[in-house]
């Protein structure tokens, strides 16, 4: 066979690349699969496209009641609680809710947020499947690997290094103080750059051992590796998470709830979010006594522990419930005294309880909108629903049961077909009705999420009595 003038069996269908064209569309803007997985690139399912304004209510409370509550107040809200409150099940929206804020969050570290009063980093954890997060501890490894995934070791290492130069030497650190941050911090992070300015960096080691938080830390904490006799070098996260993984489980929650928080502080910050989805993946598989024992080690690192934390209140844990956890739990807060620090129930009005209310019309008008706007070819459409009609919406929210997932997933299959329907302009309420068969098949579909943990009926379980 020519390498000249042979051809595959199977060829690229160029003509794929324009059948969104004429409703100015690159391509289908609605995820496939309505799942949020941070890690994608692709932006429809790692949270990236995500309109704010839908989850408004939600968003103030907790800027209300947490992230402009005052960290240097003993009394700051420690443990918070983000409820869903309808039974229509998985996919409304609460993990791009959480990613959203957590990039918030992080922009300026909550400066902006909360009007300069708390300077705090987010991080978001999400509990393995199938019972492998059954323990306290199993959750601090979870909160010490998304702290590793952030920037927020590697920001606080710059922080120190600028500054100790802004106290030794003042002329180095003016040839970089006008670049953007991500720059600083790069250069920053390599012993290169303090040898091509003429900086000993053992002096800025030593300089950054002088801040009263740093004194603090054990002889062994990896930033001390700068100071060292022998093999002394600039530190990185690397080291941060080699040193981690060489602790025993007791260790490592002294570890993350006493001297990191000495390492943060060195750096201004006075506190940071841990943000943990599906909170329910715990408990499903706990005894009894595993839900009371890890209900009083959550208290322990809050609230009246022997840790830095329970003192200063640095860490604050909000948790993400869907409707009925609570009933799962209760029983545990209660033995555990933790239901007094920071009850669970529904009924309070306290403010550590964030509803997470059931979308509306407005709402799925707001979802589909933003998706579409964020792959139009044409700006002058990209406030435009076409090809969907304000109507076709509505009744794509009405048998999804305003379950945002169950609309993407809905957009996406109608788009999908009216795209080889040449004659079809539209999709209107007519259309959707049309579809409703083949979109019924397809609403059956399980519709995968973070961890591929399947989807349970609710009320069901709630009126067994289970929860």
């Amino acid at each position: 066979m020519s390498r000249l003038i042979g051809k595959p069996k199977n060829q690229i269908d160029l003509s794929v690349l324009s059948k969104y064209a004429r409703f100015y569309l690159s391509e289908n803007p609605f995820p496939a699969h309505p799942y949020v997985n941070q890690e994608s690139t692709d932006k429809r399912t790692n949270g990236f496209v995500y309109e704010m304004e839908i989850r408004k209510n939600e968003y103030d409370r907790i800027k209300d009641n947490f992230l402009q509550a005052p960290q240097v107040d003993a009394n700051h809200p420690r443990l918070g609680y983000i409820v869903d409150t309808s039974y229509v099940g998985r996919g409304n929206g609460k993990s791009a809710f959480l990613l959203n804020l957590q990039q918030n969050i992080n922009r300026a570290y909550c400066i902006d947020i909360s009007n300069e009063i708390n300077k705090c980093f987010a991080v978001y954890v999400s509990p393995r499947p199938s019972g492998q997060t059954k323990s306290f501890y199993n959750v601090v490894d979870l909160i010490f690997q998304a702290i590793i995934r952030t920037n927020v070791i590697d920001d606080t290492l710059a922080i120190l290094r600028y500054d100790a130069l802004s106290r030794i030497s003042p002329e180095a650190l003016s040839r970089i103080e006008d670049e953007d941050e991500d720059s600083i911090v790069s250069k920053l992070s390599t012993e290169e750059w303090f040898k091509d300015n003429s900086v000993d960096y053992a002096d800025v080691a030593h300089q950054i051992k002088e801040n009263e938080s740093i004194k603090k830390l054990d002889p062994d904490f990896p930033l001390n590796i700068e100071t060292a006799w022998i093999g002394s070098r600039i530190a990185t996260k690397n080291d941060f998470h080699e040193y981690y993984e060489r602790l025993r489980p007791q260790e490592r929650l002294n570890f993350l709830f006493t001297e990191m928080i000495y390492f943060f502080t060195a750096a201004g910050f006075n506190g940071a979010y841990v943000l943990v989805d599906d909170f329910e993946r715990i408990p499903n598989f706990q005894t009894a006594r595993q839900k009371t024992d890890f209900a009083t080690e959550l208290r322990s690192a809050l609230f009246d522990g022997f840790t830095l934390n329970a003192i200063t209140g640095f860490f604050n844990i909000i948790l993400v419930l869907h409707a009925g956890v609570h009933r799962l739990i209760s029983e545990a807060w209660a033995e555990s005294g933790m239901g007094n620090r920071s009850p669970i129930e529904l009924t309070t009005e306290a403010y550590h309880v964030i509803p997470f209310e059931k979308l509306t019309q407005g709402h799925a008008l707001l979802l589909l909108k933003k998706y579409l706007s964020e792959y139009r070819t044409v700006p002058e459409y990209s406030d435009s629903l076409i090809p969907f009609t304000e109507r076709a919406i509505y009744r794509i929210g009405e048998l999804s049961e305003y379950n945002a997932a169950r609309m993407l997933k809905m957009a996406h299959d109608l788009l999908e077909r009216i795209s080889v329907i040449a004659e079809q302009e539209m999709i209107d309420e007519a259309f959707v009705e049309a579809s409703r068969d083949k979109l019924a098949l397809d609403s059956n579909r399980a519709i995968p999420e973070i961890g591929e943990v399947a989807s349970e009926d609710l009320i069901k379980k709630a009126q067994a009595g289970e929860w």
